[in-house]
């Protein structure tokens, strides 16, 4: 009997449009579960979705039937879509373009869960530019920094 097998963990960060801090303490949860449904719904898993009020950390078990940029693109419209359906935020809620991916193995699952878990603590002592800019020099990511997010 021949398969497709794989164990794909990725993980997502994105950042509101212009780094404003909109996601309020009040209906985040709600936001986060709706992100993780959309990721279940695309047939993926989501392991834990967590973030700031200027930022999003999914962590995600991938399958190959999907791209990335597939289900990061689904991810974005659809809970933007779902915050201004909402009203939580005055005007026009959107996410900014572009975004990161990390991949990490069976072993780092636990280590990446707490880190997203905790990302207020992690919030304490350093910015999310700081936060973004180390995920990048970690993963030996090229990258300029003109063409990174908005930073206000």
């Amino acid at each position: 009997m021949s398969g497709t097998f794989s164990q794909v963990y990725i993980q997502v960060v994105f950042a509101v449009k212009g780094r404003e801090n909109v996601i309020d303490k009040q209906w985040k949860d709600e936001l986060h579960k709706y992100i993780a449904g959309i990721v279940k719904a695309k047939g993926q898993k989501s392991i834990i979705v967590n973030g700031m009020p200027d930022h999003i950390h999914a962590f995600i078990g991938l399958k190959p039937s999907m791209a990335i940029s597939d289900l990061v693109r689904d991810i974005k419209n659809n809970s933007s879509n779902f915050i201004n359906d909402k009203k939580f935020v005055k005007g026009k809620f959107s996410w900014q373009e572009g975004y990161g991916t990390f991949s990490y193995s069976h072993s780092h699952i636990q280590t990446v869960y707490d880190y997203i878990l905790n990302q207020e603590e992690h919030h304490k002592k350093k910015t999310f530019k700081e936060e973004y800019i180390e995920f990048l020099k970690k993963f030996e990511v090229e990258y300029d920094e003109k063409y990174l997010f908005d930073w206000i």
